[in-house]
């Protein structure tokens, strides 16, 4: 008999080579038919895996993650089968589970492959599913898995770089793949699919290497999921920063400039300026100072960090200077900088905490098909800060951190979060700097504020930085997508790399404690998720327009204008629309610009001396003197805008 820890806490024994889909049996039918993959001792397996020793077992269904992993991993292999009968002779590379969905990575060779060929994609993946073949996996020598792929110069190398004894395949049906296991039990489970896009893709990431085509595709357990799934994409389409962004002339690109470098309009400007500012006046009650760090450094800062061992494959290329023999880096990180900000000064304990805030601009390289808009770029600017105090101030400073973020979502209608502690990888040791005691002081240290502050927190090995754990904010917009927003960490590491030190009460030297934290992470990537969560109705106090006057003729300019400088007097940000248009485009114009407010003036306003004025989406707030309402203007911002 053996032992099976169930995650309640329950221990059932079972007869050696009892499954994973015979516990849930055990457990109940239901339970049973939902189960769809599981993972055992930590790690994943098949739900007809024979489990041989005492262990703890969890079951996942498609309502978890882990069971949607594996859902979509095993579409992957149905759309890889359905690609090879539809297109004989191409070459299949991987096809992982992603987010949502999966695709795969295929040579098509002579074939081409077109959103046209997407319905025949489609019903050649359902007609395989509804076979209901079991998904099996086998061992194979290495020199077996060679001899499969001969002809696929791709698998090939990927079975080179394995060990013997370690290569396995899965089989459904007629095909079979270079697979490392967690596939649901049978293709009949999938019901619904839905080929989304095709891209581009360099074999391995390298664009020196051959381009290969990228199938997108999802699919889910019933129709209509798919077809809600559909409706949402089509939200997310209307939504979408770069169209947003073009329409409320926010931001640009150009070719000339280049790629993944966005320009900045008046509008954008704006309200860039006016999150700095909310997030810097908030900064400055809690005892933060403003420094400015050059954009290029040398790259010797950079390997005093550990950032150009790191990342430097990931940098633009060092910048020479022949005549001096120096080389510098287009800077890739503010905290270098603010350690070397820290180090000009020596300090005492009494001096300590130092708080060096900077809105410091970065840059990346990142290969021009994987840019997106704004949330993936080569030039971004961080809301970034670092905290350098001693070991006794370390929990307050961290949970003051947290507050500070909490704030920033509740001041942007950010409400759904959780936080992910991310902790090393034990396993991989040589991915990180630093001391074994120093790692376990800074992940407790996390641990424990998240704890302290109450926060739905969940924690996940291996995310951790290279210099140190980090608390991250999950935050879920309108559409229920999940970003990664605010982060903070904790780091021992740095401050002994750059020899930071401050004099205790002792009269001795000490190493400070080092906090990273960006509450806005990127400022372009936090635009463009505000964007998408708000469709571009931006929380009143941030809006670049608040208001605009609509005026019925050009008999009521001068009565509009006298409107406008009222407005303007109290700090309301306003336009006049006098065009000589009709009210009706007027006010359809206004609604496409997700203008708050537009008051109109005509005869009758002009006589009362008060203003018509209609909220968007068109709500009619009927007549009323300027100064009622400045003060809706005045309530609706401070009900929205929170005090720190």
């Amino acid at each position: 008999m053996i032992q099976i820890t169930l995650p309640d806490g329950s221990v059932k024994s079972f007869e050696k080579n009892v499954t994973p889909i015979d516990v849930a049996k055990s457990i109940s039918q239901g339970l049973a038919r939902n189960v769809i993959s599981a993972s055992f001792n930590g790690t994943t397996v098949e739900s007809s895996t024979p489990l041989t020793t005492d262990g703890s077992l969890v079951l996942y269904t498609w309502n978890d993650k882990e069971g949607k992993t594996a859902f979509w991993h095993s579409s992957a292999h149905v759309l890889a089968q359905a690609l090879e009968e539809l297109y004989p002779g191409v070459k299949l590379t991987i096809g992982p589970a992603i987010e949502n969905g999966f695709y795969y990575d295929v040579d098509f060779g002579e074939h081409t492959v077109s959103d046209k060929d997407f319905k025949a994609i489609e019903n050649k993946m359902i007609e395989i599913a509804r076979g209901k073949h079991e998904f099996k996996m086998r061992e194979a020598s290495k020199a077996e898995a060679l001899a499969l792929y001969i002809d696929n110069e791709y698998k090939t190398e990927l079975i080179e770089n394995l060990e013997d004894g370690t290569i396995t395949f899965c089989d459904h049906d007629t095909f079979t793949d270079l697979c490392r296991g967690g596939h649901i039990p049978n293709t009949g489970i999938i019901k619904a699919v839905k080929i989304l896009s095709i891209a581009g893709a360099y074999w391995r990431g390298d664009e020196n290497n051959t381009q290969l085509t990228r199938v997108y595709g999802i699919s889910f357990p019933k129709q209509k999921e798919l077809t809600e799934y559909l409706e949402l994409l089509e939200e997310a389409k209307k939504r979408d920063h770069r169209k947003l962004g073009k329409e409320l002339e926010l931001f640009t690109f150009s070719q000339k400039v280049g790629q993944g470098l966005p320009l900045w309009l008046p509008k954008g400007a704006a309200l860039r300026e006016r999150l700095e500012n909310f997030l810097k006046k908030a900064q400055k009650k809690a005892g933060y100072e403003m420094v400015v760090t050059p954009h290029i450094g040398q790259k010797e800062l950079y390997e005093t960090s550990g950032h150009y061992a790191k990342y430097g494959a990931d940098s633009f290329q060092p910048i020479s200077t022949p005549k001096e023999g120096e080389e510098f880096l287009l800077k890739p990180m503010n905290c270098p900088h603010h350690c070397e900000i820290y180090n000009s000064s020596q300090w005492s304990y009494k001096d300590l905490p130092k708080r060096f805030a900077e809105f410091g601009t970065v840059y990346r390289y990142e290969q021009s098909g994987e840019l997106h808009g704004l949330t993936r770029v080569r030039g971004f600017t961080q809301d970034d800060a670092h905290i350098f105090c001693t070991a006794d101030q370390l929990d307050k400073e961290f949970k003051d951190v947290i507050d500070l973020v909490l704030y920033v979502f509740g001041s942007l209608g950010f409400e759904n979060f959780t936080a992910q502690v991310s902790l090393r990888d034990p396993e991989n040791p040589d991915k990180y700097i630093g001391s074994e005691e120093n790692w376990t002081k800074a992940e407790n240290a996390i641990l424990n504020a998240a704890k302290d502050k109450n926060l739905n927190y969940i924690v996940e090995t291996g995310e951790a930085a290279f210099y140190g754990p980090k608390l991250d904010f999950m935050v879920k917009d309108a559409l229920g997508r999940q970003w990664q927003l605010g982060t903070i960490q904790v780091d021992y590491t740095l401050p002994e790399r750059f020899d930071l030190t401050y004099k205790g009460s002792d009269n001795e030297l000490h190493r400070p404690i080092m906090i990273h934290r960006a509450p806005f992470g990127s400022m372009e990537r936090f635009i463009a998720i505000l964007l998408e969560h708000t469709a571009g109705n931006f929380p009143l106090w941030l809006m670049p327009d608040q208001v605009i006057v609509l005026s019925i003729s050009e008999k009521y300019e001068k009565y509009a204008k006298k409107v406008l400088t009222l407005l303007e007097n109290n700090e309301i940000r306003a336009l006049a629309d006098n065009r000589n248009e009709t009210m009706g485009k007027k006010i359809r114009d206004a609604e496409m610009k997700k203008i708050p407010y537009m008051i109109i003036v005509g005869e009758n306003e002009e006589e009362e001396r008060k203003i018509s004025v209609r909220k968007h989406g068109g709500e009619d707030l009927g007549m009323i003197s300027v100064e009622a309402f400045t003060e809706i203007i005045e309530t609706e911002v401070n009900k929205t805008l929170k005090q720190f």
